[in-house]
């Protein structure tokens, strides 16, 4: 296989894995969480992270590294201003991730604290998961924008 496909590939089946993995985490933790079940929210928030870890984290670090690989292979600058535009997409996607995980570990220790003692969840939990929830949407809808652009590599200026 030719050099330029398999990166592509790679870019292709990383991107898919990231955004999946990323939804899917999400939905699965906002839902246990609307269960108001300290002992399943706990339960799904282990495997949440673990999967954002391994699967999202790496799919995250492929991504930049294929698509500079693409933009090497295919002879684009990489300063082309629809490059510049996804950068930025990117980055503000890393930046709500990356405490979106923290956060993910603090709601699922505090949901096991709960499930432990038999409590309700607390102030501090909801206060977790209500920003746990506003930076995920940052990330969502940044990526979203990535995959236009990757797409549509539009003139912007």
């Amino acid at each position: 296989m030719e050099l330029y496909l398999l990166v592509k590939w790679l870019h292709i089946v990383s991107s898919t894995v990231l955004f999946g993995f990323g939804a899917g985490t999400a939905w699965y933790f906002w839902n246990a969480h609307l269960s108001g079940d300290p002992a399943l929210i706990a339960r799904v928030g282990r495997m949440v992270v673990r999967a954002d870890w391994i699967f999202t984290g790496t799919s995250g670090l492929v991504q930049p590294v294929s698509g500079i690989a693409l933009i090497h292979l295919t002879g684009y600058s990489l300063f082309e201003p629809w490059l510049i535009v996804t950068y930025g997409l990117y980055a503000l996607a890393f930046l709500c991730w990356a405490p979106v995980v923290w956060l993910q570990i603090r709601a699922q220790r505090l949901a096991q604290e709960a499930a432990d003692s038999g409590a309700p969840l607390g102030p501090e939990y909801r206060r977790t998961m209500r920003l746990w929830f506003l930076l995920g949407w940052p990330a969502f809808l940044g990526l979203m924008g990535v995959f236009w652009l990757m797409v549509a590599r539009p003139m912007l200026w």
